[in-house]
């Protein structure tokens, strides 16, 4: 029996990437998977392969920068599964660009994407989680670089989910909802897009990474997520963890 037998997981952006990652490590611990984002064929092909090993999934189509999208999601999870246990929040646009480089609009797409659909999806599972849910958040190393040109606004959306992280942590807790951040490093299609943009750049950043190497998406992040989502991890609350082969410092 997995460490998440019985237990519901709703996880945005499950389609592809460590969202796609994390759905497979939860389901092979035992959890029924709600596999949502925008793309429904990634959905389904996520689902798939989760069915295929032996686990539970639903797809369910969803914009994370709708409020109503976002309320109908929920709905549909519980009307289909009975309950949300773990909620990860890990879709999100990326705002990626100097400050004079990047527009109102990208900036506020990843604000909305980013901590305005954690803090809506947060209020809306809470009903839910109550009673011993967890929730994972999903931040970023990016405010913890040496320099910040270009990733300033990326790091502001970040550091808001962080602050909403500890938030609910101290005000849910009463309520039996453990929730945590993680910074991942993962080879997720953004990353890859990073790569084949700009090598070199890539080249000196993986250099910082006293491992040598990038996480992988199921193995590393999907793995320690379900650790944290599970018994095991029980008094872990509150918390910012770099899953990142030990790059950033926290201090």
């Amino acid at each position: 029996m997995g460490m998440l037998e019985g237990k519901v997981a709703l996880i945005t952006g499950a389609g592809q990437g460590v969202g796609q990652g994390i759905a497979f490590a939860l389901s092979s611990e035992g959890a029924t998977i709600a596999v949502t984002g925008r793309t429904t064929s990634k959905l389904e092909s996520t689902c798939k392969t989760i069915e295929e090993r032996g686990g539970r999934a639903i797809p369910v189509t969803c914009n994370v920068k709708s409020e109503t999208s976002l309320v109908a999601m929920v709905e549909e999870v519980i009307e289909k599964l009975g309950t949300i246990d773990i909620l990860v929040n890990n879709a999100q646009e990326v705002p990626l660009g100097t400050l004079h480089g990047v527009s109102d609009e990208v900036f506020s797409a990843g604000w909305e994407s980013g901590p305005l659909a954690t803090f809506r999806l947060m209020k809306l599972c809470h009903p839910h989680l109550k009673g011993g849910g967890s929730i994972i958040n999903l931040g970023s190393t990016a405010a913890k670089r040496w320099d910040m040109g270009g990733y300033g606004c990326y790091a502001a959306t970040k550091e808001a989910i962080r602050s909403l992280t500890r938030a609910a942590a101290c005000e849910w807790a009463e309520d039996g909802i453990r929730t945590n951040v993680i910074l991942p490093h993962a080879k997720s299609p953004a990353l890859a897009g990073w790569i084949k943009n700009d090598p070199a750049e890539a080249e000196e950043f993986f250099q910082t990474i006293p491992m040598r190497r990038i996480g992988e998406c199921e193995e590393d992040i999907g793995r320690f997520v379900a650790m944290l989502c599970s018994e095991s991890s029980a008094y872990v609350n509150g918390q910012t963890i770099a899953i990142d082969g030990g790059q950033a410092h926290l201090g």
